[in-house]
């Protein structure tokens, strides 16, 4: 890379940590940006997976206050993110690279269909529950089958996280928030240390396949150290701006910032 290359690419990382930490998707902009330098599509998955890993540390730890008291839910969940994390680790590096080009123009219509209805069809959910006349649902008031589909989606979304992170987080608050009783930040809270658990445990699977794996998958150093220094920063900042920024002009930002990655991967084929 050359050194305006790689100042792009840090300040994706900070960007990417910022968005991550308050709703997730920064790989939006990570992913696309070393793509366009010319790194591989599954080299820049591994290496964005490594790099973001920093980030998801420091945000989480800026949230530390909206997680208290989630200890329950986070021993509940936090195993199902992690063993489909290693699902979906497994799936890209045994899948042929056509495979993961065809696979995720998908993935990424399908976070941002999720980016744009989850505010209407959370508003209509509310209505539809007050106007049944039906109690809130608690933690303590889950019905086992509410809670099998929390598992089971949560699992589902670590598979998705550990084959291409982007969006994942925007998949978890789509979740949690039909499932799980919990205001917005608490939820925000909960989503960070899932997402932290996937891409820990991608993470981990990448960097001992590309040292032991006898050279057929590769990491780019370069662009993870790049990528973690900025997401490190970037999420410290989001922890604090997390509050302040408009949804909308966010959902937007990400919209548009999904719509240049759909188009990288497409041009790809």
């Amino acid at each position: 890379m050359s050194p305006v290359e790689m100042a792009l690419v840090l300040l994706a990382g900070v960007g990417a940590g910022v968005i991550n930490t308050i709703v997730g998707s920064g790989t939006l902009i990570t992913f696309p940006t070393l793509v366009a330098f010319g790194v591989p599509p599954v080299t820049a998955t591994m290496s964005n997976a490594v790099g973001l890993v920093p980030g998801n540390i420091s945000g989480s730890f800026g949230y530390r206050r909206e997680l208290a008291g989630q200890g329950f839910l986070v021993k509940r969940l936090l195993p199902a993110s992690l063993l489909g994390s290693l699902v979906g680790a497994y799936l890209l590096l045994h899948l042929p690279e056509d495979a993961f080009i065809a696979v995720v123009p998908v993935l990424l219509v399908l976070a941002l269909i999720l980016v744009v209805v989850q505010p209407p069809l959370q508003k209509w959910l509310n209505a539809r529950r007050e106007a049944s006349g039906a109690a809130a649902v608690t933690l303590d008031t889950m019905s086992a089958p509410r809670s099998a589909a929390l598992l089971a989606t949560v699992f589902l979304c670590g598979i998705y996280g550990g084959y291409f992170a982007a969006a994942q987080g925007i998949l978890l608050m789509g979740i949690l928030g039909l499932l799980v009783p919990l205001a917005l930040q608490r939820m925000n809270a909960l989503k960070n240390v899932l997402v932290l658990g996937v891409n820990v445990v991608s993470a981990t699977t990448y960097v001992v396949v590309a040292t032991w794996g006898g050279g057929a998958h590769e990491l780019d150093w370069t662009a993870v150290g790049l990528v973690a220094v900025g997401s490190l920063i970037g999420g410290a900042v989001g922890a604090g701006i997390g509050r302040r920024l408009p949804p909308l002009l966010l959902r937007a930002c990400i919209l548009v910032l999904g719509l240049i990655a759909l188009y990288t991967i497409l041009g790809m084929r």
